[in-house]
């Protein structure tokens, strides 16, 4: 049990540097109505690389634990969309968004963008999917009830980038206009990095535990008619 509490721990640790590290450059670079992408633009393009990286490779690296503990399966909705959550950030890092100041390669901005919209999608979904057959689970299920809880707060933080997005299709209102880009990329980055924390929390709780018993607590919780077929196998 302590390679899985190492990774978990390790992965979570990953995430909360991923934040220090853009902190950081929000505090000392700024401005903030800038998107967090626009620091890969200049000098301090390998801060960027390494704190995206890093949040990438912690959120698998969660994502490892849970599934070796049973509380997810590689093949499950929520694993996937973990796993393209993590495919989107390393897009993010390997094609940097469009400079138009200086005429930079307009097909790395537009790989960049598909990466950060696969990422900031397929997270919130990931994180509803791994929560939700835990719900009522009599061990796991207030991690699960929180990681829920991080999941739909997902969902809102993206709301006003859907409306941005939406408004622009209809009206003749840039997308990237209708709100100051560089505060709403942060506020869903927040709480979609917070969201990773949380499911973090739950890989390091579940790495104390051996993977018979995760599954163990699933079987208790199951529905009644379950419970009574296996008292009368064992009769």
């Amino acid at each position: 049990m302590l390679i899985p509490r190492l990774v978990a721990t390790g992965g979570s640790l990953a995430v909360v540097v991923t934040v220090a590290m853009v902190g950081l450059l929000d505090l000392t670079v700024g401005p903030l109505r800038r998107t967090i992408s626009e620091y890969a633009l200049g000098d301090y393009r390998p801060v960027f690389d390494i704190a995206v990286v890093l949040l990438a490779v912690g959120s698998l690296a969660i994502l490892a634990v849970l599934v070796h503990k049973g509380l997810t399966r590689w093949r499950s909705t929520g694993a996937i969309a973990l796993t393209l959550w993590s495919a989107g950030l390393f897009l993010v890092v390997a094609f940097p968004k469009t400079n138009w100041a200086m005429g930079t390669n307009e097909l790395s901005g537009s790989i960049h963008r598909f990466g950060s919209m696969v990422a900031f999608v397929s997270l919130p979904i990931a994180i509803i999917a791994l929560a939700r057959p835990w719900l009522k689970d009599r061990v796991w299920g207030r991690h699960a009830r929180w990681t829920m809880a991080s999941g739909l707060l997902s969902v809102v933080a993206f709301m006003p980038l859907l409306y941005a997005i939406a408004l622009g299709v209809v009206s003749d209102v840039r997308w990237w206009r209708v709100f100051p880009l560089g505060y709403i990329e942060r506020i869903l980055l927040v709480a979609e990095v917070g969201a990773v924390l949380v499911v973090g929390l739950w890989a390091i709780s579940a790495s104390r535990v051996a993977p018979w018993r995760v599954g163990e607590t699933s079987r208790t919780t199951s529905a009644p008619s379950t419970t009574s077929s296996t008292t009368m196998a064992r009769n």
